[in-house]
């Protein structure tokens, strides 16, 4: 197989492992309501927790402290290098996260990636808007939607894709690839299914199991 089109999961694979949406309930200060509504409805009722932590919680807040977020997060190690690996083998690259929007466009702006797709906080005036855009959700079956329909519209096969993800969210995306890395995961569902397994937060140890 010819591999065309590499994908990455952001949170923990290009950026040191946050849960971007955690984090931001700390710099807003609503962590405590935050873990007890994602742990009662991230994977039972989406809607609900937009509806209780976008327009109850954070709606009307100043932005700044989500935009400074955004600009603090770390990358790991070696994301420059396989980003210059991806150029040099005429790759097309996605990044495919339940991460924020703002997070995927500075890794696009940093690395000159394809394709973004994440969740959206709309804000307006710099204030949270209460709006909130969701073609992730909370990942999973989403994220192998996002696959198929990528390839879809590029006219490649998802089995001429590589996938790199690092949670249980990224599991559905693994059995639709034709290459799967589970990196620097403690999920053992994960690396069970992968193709290889990366134990190491350097990114550039994946190239070693990427097309010469």
């Amino acid at each position: 197989v010819k591999f065309k089109l590499i994908c990455f999961d952001i949170d923990g694979v290009i950026f040191k492992d946050v849960n971007f949406w955690m984090e931001l309930h700390k710099s807003f200060n609503t962590l405590e309501e935050g873990k007890i509504l994602t742990e009662k409805y991230l994977h039972s009722d989406y809607p609900r927790l937009i509806e209780e932590v976008v327009v109850k919680l954070w709606k009307g807040r100043d932005a700044k402290p989500y935009f400074d977020l955004v600009n603090s997060l770390e990358y790991l190690p070696g994301v420059k290098q396989m980003f210059d690996y991806v150029k040099s083998k005429g790759f097309i690259s996605a990044l495919i996260s339940a991460s924020s929007l703002e997070v995927a466009r500075r890794v696009q702006k940093d690395f000159g990636v394809d394709h973004i797709f994440a969740n959206e906080l709309i804000i307006k005036n710099n204030k949270v808007s209460g709006e909130f855009l969701w073609p992730l959700g909370a990942g999973k079956e989403k994220k192998a939607y996002i696959i198929m329909n990528l390839c879809n519209d590029l006219n490649i096969s998802p089995k001429e894709t590589i996938y790199i993800g690092d949670s249980d969210k990224d599991i559905e995306a693994f059995k639709e690839v034709g290459l799967s890395i589970a990196f620097n995961s403690s999920c053992k569902e994960l690396k069970d299914i992968a193709t290889y397994v990366v134990d190491s937060n350097d990114l550039s140890k994946v190239l070693h199991y990427l097309p010469k």
